[in-house]
């Protein structure tokens, strides 16, 4: 069986590709951290999927800003993301990431997997696709 042309079947990421999803979650982490949500607006591809246990929404930018700004809270405390990131391309224009990540604010940590799907747009990256268990 041979793959469908076009279908990125056989791609393979360079050191470079890899890099560049990474420094794109190092700024989204960065701007999560800073609680800046319409910053993070500026980086999805509308409308985004939020999926989690029996649930799949899809999210306008109104609705993500409000349930991203109440996900991050609006207390002052010290937020520390420490994150492990396996990213998987399916092409050049599409990678799943799978994170493994510890939050810690203030004194309480949670240990929490997730996948996100961006999707790359005029060559940049945009997030599109979140998914969780347990919200």
């Amino acid at each position: 069986m041979s793959a469908v042309p076009g279908s990125g079947a056989g791609f393979v990421p360079t050191d470079e590709d890899v890099a560049g999803v990474l420094e794109w979650f190092a700024q989204w982490d960065a701007l999560a951290v800073a609680k800046d949500v319409e910053a993070m607006a500026g980086m999805a591809l509308f409308p985004v999927n939020a999926v989690t246990d029996g649930s799949a929404e899809s999210w306008d930018r109104a609705r993500f800003l409000t349930d991203m700004a109440a996900q991050l809270g609006d207390g002052d405390g010290d937020v520390q993301m420490e994150s492990v990131r396996t990213p998987i391309f399916l092409n050049a224009g599409l990678v799943f990431v799978v994170t493994d990540a510890t939050i810690t604010v203030g004194e309480y940590s949670q240990v929490v997997r997730y996948g996100d799907l961006l999707v790359k747009v005029d060559g940049k990256w945009l997030f599109q696709t979140m998914v969780q268990g347990g919200w």
